[in-house]
C-alpha cells in the first residue's frame, strides 16, 4: 500500500465537481442531440481577452442575422442577446440528422461599471460578433519612467 500525502485543496475541488454536476443534471439538463426541445437553447461560445486600451469580447454567431442581435451595457453588465432562426424551406420528415441549435441566446458579462456606453463598440462580420469596450482611464496600465 502506498502512502499518499493528502490534500485538502484537491478534495475540495472534487466535492465542488460533484456537487456542480449535481445541480448542473437537476436544473440544467445536458446537452442530447436526440431532444428535440435542447435544439431551442444554444450559448455561442465567447472568447474575452483585454489589451492595454480595450476589453474584448468575440461571440460565435453563424446563421444569425446582424438584425437579430442585441447589444447592451447597463450599470456594469455587458449582455449579448438574440436569436438565431429556424430554417423552414426543409420539411422535418426530410431530415437525416438535426444537430444545429436555434432559439433566442443571452449571455451577460460583468465588466467595469466606469465604462462609457457610448464609446463601445460593436462589429458583426463573417458571423462573430466583437465587441471592443474602451477601458476607463483610471484601470490602463500607467507607465512610469524611471530616473
Amino acid at each position: 500500500m502506498n502512502l499518499v500525502k493528502w490534500n485538502p485543496m484537491r478534495e475540495m475541488e472534487t466535492f465542488q465537481n460533484r456537487i456542480n454536476r449535481l445541480f448542473d443534471r437537476s436544473f440544467f439538463p445536458s446537452f442530447s442531440l436526440d431532444d428535440e426541445m435542447s435544439l431551442g437553447n444554444w450559448r455561442p461560445v465567447v472568447d474575452i481577452y483585454e489589451n492595454d486600451e480595450t476589453l474584448v469580447v468575440k461571440l460565435e454567431l453563424p446563421g444569425v442575422d446582424k438584425n437579430d442581435i442585441s447589444v447592451d451595457l447597463k450599470d456594469g453588465v455587458l449582455t449579448l442577446s438574440g436569436k438565431r432562426s429556424h430554417e423552414k424551406e426543409v420539411k422535418e420528415e426530410n431530415y437525416y440528422r438535426k444537430e444545429r441549435a436555434y432559439g433566442s441566446f443571452h449571455r451577460s458579462f460583468n465588466v467595469p461599471a466606469e465604462i462609457d456606453p457610448d464609446k463601445v463598440k460593436a462589429e458583426f462580420k463573417d458571423g462573430i460578433l466583437k465587441v471592443e469596450i474602451p477601458k476607463p482611464e483610471e484601470k490602463k496600465p500607467k507607465k512610469i519612467a524611471v530616473h
